[in-house]
Protein backbone atom coordinates (compact mmCIF):
# COMPACT_ATOMS: atom_id res chain seq x y z
CA UNK A 1 0.00 0.00 0.00
CA UNK A 2 1.49 3.36 -0.75
CA UNK A 3 2.32 5.96 1.69
CA UNK A 4 -0.72 8.30 0.73
CA UNK A 5 -3.69 5.78 1.64
CA UNK A 6 -5.38 6.13 5.28
CA UNK A 7 -8.58 5.12 6.25
CA UNK A 8 -11.32 7.67 6.01
CA UNK A 9 -11.40 10.43 8.74
CA UNK A 10 -15.24 9.23 9.24
CA UNK A 11 -14.28 5.88 10.18
CA UNK A 12 -11.05 6.72 12.44
CA UNK A 13 -13.80 9.09 14.66
CA UNK A 14 -16.06 6.20 14.58
CA UNK A 15 -13.00 3.64 16.25
CA UNK A 16 -11.96 6.21 18.73
CA UNK A 17 -15.23 6.66 19.86
CA UNK A 18 -15.88 2.51 20.11
CA UNK A 19 -12.46 1.98 21.55
CA UNK A 20 -13.49 4.59 24.74
CA UNK A 21 -17.23 3.16 25.04
CA UNK A 22 -15.29 -0.16 25.75
CA UNK A 23 -12.41 1.39 27.89
CA UNK A 24 -9.80 -0.22 25.64
CA UNK A 25 -6.36 1.25 26.05
CA UNK A 26 -6.24 3.10 29.07
CA UNK A 27 -2.93 0.94 30.60
CA UNK A 28 -0.29 3.21 31.55
CA UNK A 29 -0.62 7.12 32.33
CA UNK A 30 1.94 10.05 31.22
CA UNK A 31 2.84 11.24 34.80
CA UNK A 32 2.86 9.12 38.38
CA UNK A 33 3.59 10.69 41.89
CA UNK A 34 6.71 11.83 42.79
CA UNK A 35 6.87 9.15 45.07
CA UNK A 36 5.68 6.19 42.96
CA UNK A 37 7.85 7.77 40.26
CA UNK A 38 11.20 5.91 39.94
CA UNK A 39 10.83 2.29 40.12
CA UNK A 40 12.37 -0.29 42.56
CA UNK A 41 15.78 -1.28 42.34
CA UNK A 42 16.50 1.84 40.06
CA UNK A 43 18.94 4.74 40.27
CA UNK A 44 18.56 8.22 38.37
CA UNK A 45 21.42 9.17 35.27
CA UNK A 46 21.45 12.75 33.95
CA UNK A 47 23.14 11.18 30.34
CA UNK A 48 21.12 8.23 28.37
CA UNK A 49 23.53 4.91 28.45
CA UNK A 50 24.19 3.25 25.01
CA UNK A 51 23.00 -0.40 24.66
CA UNK A 52 22.28 -2.72 22.00
CA UNK A 53 23.42 -6.04 20.51
CA UNK A 54 26.84 -4.95 19.08
CA UNK A 55 24.96 -3.68 15.40
CA UNK A 56 24.10 -0.02 14.86
CA UNK A 57 22.61 0.07 11.49
CA UNK A 58 23.54 2.90 9.35
CA UNK A 59 19.65 3.70 8.06
CA UNK A 60 19.24 6.59 5.68
CA UNK A 61 15.54 7.83 5.59
CA UNK A 62 15.47 7.47 1.78
CA UNK A 63 15.36 3.95 2.31
CA UNK A 64 13.72 3.78 5.62
CA UNK A 65 10.51 1.79 5.75
CA UNK A 66 7.88 0.60 8.27
CA UNK A 67 5.34 -2.06 7.75
CA UNK A 68 2.60 -3.16 9.76
CA UNK A 69 1.19 -6.55 8.99
CA UNK A 70 -1.01 -8.84 10.92
CA UNK A 71 -4.52 -8.47 12.36
CA UNK A 72 -5.39 -5.33 11.06
CA UNK A 73 -7.86 -4.00 8.68
CA UNK A 74 -5.51 -1.50 7.08
CA UNK A 75 -2.14 -3.00 6.49
CA UNK A 76 0.69 -0.09 6.20
CA UNK A 77 4.09 -0.30 3.97
CA UNK A 78 5.22 3.56 4.97
CA UNK A 79 8.00 5.49 3.75
CA UNK A 80 9.82 8.22 5.57
CA UNK A 81 7.53 10.93 3.81
CA UNK A 82 4.48 9.28 4.87
CA UNK A 83 5.28 8.24 8.22
CA UNK A 84 6.30 12.35 8.41
CA UNK A 85 2.69 13.16 6.80
CA UNK A 86 1.12 11.06 10.19
CA UNK A 87 -0.34 13.50 12.80
CA UNK A 88 2.94 14.26 15.22
CA UNK A 89 2.70 14.27 18.59
CA UNK A 90 5.11 15.42 21.48
CA UNK A 91 5.37 13.70 24.55
CA UNK A 92 7.10 13.76 28.29
CA UNK A 93 8.18 10.48 29.91
CA UNK A 94 10.79 9.02 32.16
CA UNK A 95 12.47 5.84 30.74
CA UNK A 96 13.52 3.09 32.92
CA UNK A 97 16.55 0.32 31.55
CA UNK A 98 16.34 -3.02 33.09
CA UNK A 99 19.39 -2.39 33.80
CA UNK A 100 19.12 -0.74 36.68
CA UNK A 101 19.03 3.17 35.54
CA UNK A 102 16.40 5.39 35.16
CA UNK A 103 16.00 9.12 33.10
CA UNK A 104 13.55 11.14 34.06
CA UNK A 105 11.61 14.13 31.76
CA UNK A 106 12.52 13.02 27.85
CA UNK A 107 10.91 15.27 25.33
CA UNK A 108 9.97 13.08 22.92
CA UNK A 109 8.61 13.71 19.31
CA UNK A 110 7.19 11.67 16.83
CA UNK A 111 4.09 9.62 15.99
CA UNK A 112 2.24 8.95 18.77
CA UNK A 113 0.79 5.22 18.79
CA UNK A 114 -2.86 5.52 19.15
CA UNK A 115 -2.71 7.47 15.69
CA UNK A 116 -0.97 4.92 14.04
CA UNK A 117 -3.60 2.68 15.61
CA UNK A 118 -6.34 5.13 13.89
CA UNK A 119 -4.47 4.37 11.45
CA UNK A 120 -4.31 0.28 10.60
CA UNK A 121 -7.39 -0.01 13.31
CA UNK A 122 -6.50 -3.69 14.80
CA UNK A 123 -9.06 -6.50 14.46
CA UNK A 124 -11.03 -7.87 17.87
CA UNK A 125 -8.71 -10.72 17.26
CA UNK A 126 -5.26 -8.77 17.68
CA UNK A 127 -4.26 -9.07 21.35
CA UNK A 128 -0.26 -8.57 21.03
CA UNK A 129 2.21 -6.95 18.81
CA UNK A 130 6.07 -8.04 17.34
CA UNK A 131 8.04 -5.57 16.69
CA UNK A 132 11.33 -5.74 14.67
CA UNK A 133 14.02 -3.49 14.34
CA UNK A 134 16.61 -3.03 11.06
CA UNK A 135 19.42 -5.16 13.28
CA UNK A 136 17.14 -8.10 13.41
CA UNK A 137 15.84 -7.25 16.88
CA UNK A 138 12.52 -8.50 17.99
CA UNK A 139 10.43 -7.63 21.30
CA UNK A 140 6.82 -8.78 22.05
CA UNK A 141 4.09 -6.52 24.48
CA UNK A 142 0.69 -6.83 24.96
CA UNK A 143 -1.31 -4.76 22.77
CA UNK A 144 -2.93 -2.93 25.33
CA UNK A 145 0.65 -1.60 26.98
CA UNK A 146 1.50 -1.03 23.16
CA UNK A 147 -1.37 1.71 22.86
CA UNK A 148 -0.76 3.19 26.06
CA UNK A 149 -1.31 6.67 26.31
CA UNK A 150 2.27 8.38 26.39
CA UNK A 151 3.39 5.40 24.27
CA UNK A 152 5.33 7.33 20.74
CA UNK A 153 7.25 5.92 17.66
CA UNK A 154 10.10 8.70 18.34
CA UNK A 155 11.81 10.18 15.38
CA UNK A 156 13.17 13.11 18.08
CA UNK A 157 14.76 13.58 21.60
CA UNK A 158 15.40 16.74 23.31
CA UNK A 159 14.51 18.88 20.11
CA UNK A 160 17.03 17.16 17.78
CA UNK A 161 16.56 13.92 15.86
CA UNK A 162 17.48 10.58 17.26
CA UNK A 163 20.72 9.51 16.58
CA UNK A 164 21.76 6.03 15.42
CA UNK A 165 23.58 4.69 18.66
CA UNK A 166 19.89 5.35 20.20
CA UNK A 167 18.02 4.12 17.32
CA UNK A 168 17.19 6.46 14.99
CA UNK A 169 15.68 7.73 12.54
CA UNK A 170 12.99 6.25 14.34
CA UNK A 171 12.34 4.15 17.07
CA UNK A 172 9.53 3.11 19.82
CA UNK A 173 9.09 4.30 23.52
CA UNK A 174 6.95 2.72 25.55
CA UNK A 175 7.96 4.29 29.07
CA UNK A 176 6.06 2.26 31.55
CA UNK A 177 7.61 -0.44 30.49
CA UNK A 178 11.88 -1.22 30.75
CA UNK A 179 13.61 -0.45 28.18
CA UNK A 180 14.37 -2.94 26.21
CA UNK A 181 10.93 -3.53 25.18
CA UNK A 182 11.18 -0.08 23.11
CA UNK A 183 12.96 -1.43 19.70
CA UNK A 184 15.50 0.80 18.53
CA UNK A 185 15.59 1.09 14.21
CA UNK A 186 12.28 -0.15 14.18
CA UNK A 187 11.13 -1.73 11.07
CA UNK A 188 8.04 -3.91 11.41
CA UNK A 189 5.09 -3.93 13.72
CA UNK A 190 3.15 -7.74 13.06
CA UNK A 191 -0.57 -7.76 15.04
CA UNK A 192 -0.63 -10.88 16.37
CA UNK A 193 -3.72 -12.96 18.05
CA UNK A 194 -1.34 -14.22 20.44
CA UNK A 195 1.91 -13.80 22.44
CA UNK A 196 5.70 -14.91 20.66
CA UNK A 197 8.59 -14.18 22.55
CA UNK A 198 10.96 -11.46 21.25
CA UNK A 199 14.88 -11.93 21.03
CA UNK A 200 15.46 -11.25 24.93
CA UNK A 201 12.19 -12.80 26.11
CA UNK A 202 13.88 -16.00 24.30
CA UNK A 203 16.92 -15.67 26.17
CA UNK A 204 15.26 -15.15 29.67
CA UNK A 205 13.77 -11.50 30.34
CA UNK A 206 10.51 -11.36 31.18
CA UNK A 207 7.23 -11.21 28.67
CA UNK A 208 6.17 -8.05 29.95
CA UNK A 209 8.84 -5.98 31.36
CA UNK A 210 6.85 -3.87 34.83
CA UNK A 211 9.49 -1.79 36.15
CA UNK A 212 7.02 -1.22 38.98
CA UNK A 213 7.23 -5.12 39.61
CA UNK A 214 10.93 -5.53 38.88
CA UNK A 215 9.76 -8.13 36.04
CA UNK A 216 13.37 -8.49 35.07
CA UNK A 217 13.67 -11.91 34.21
CA UNK A 218 11.50 -14.76 32.89
CA UNK A 219 10.85 -15.89 36.84
CA UNK A 220 10.07 -12.38 38.49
Amino acid sequence: MSDEKHPPELKLTTTKRRWAADGKFLTGRIARPQEERLPPGQHLVKDWPVLDLGQQPVIRTENWRLDISGHVEHPLSLGWAGFKALPQSDRLSDMHCVTTWSRYDNHWQGVAVRDLLDQVMPKPEASHVLLTSYDGYTTNMPLADFASEDAILATDWEGQPISRTHGGPMRLVVPHLYLWKSAKWLTRIDFRAGDMAGFWERNGYHMRGDPWREERYSGD
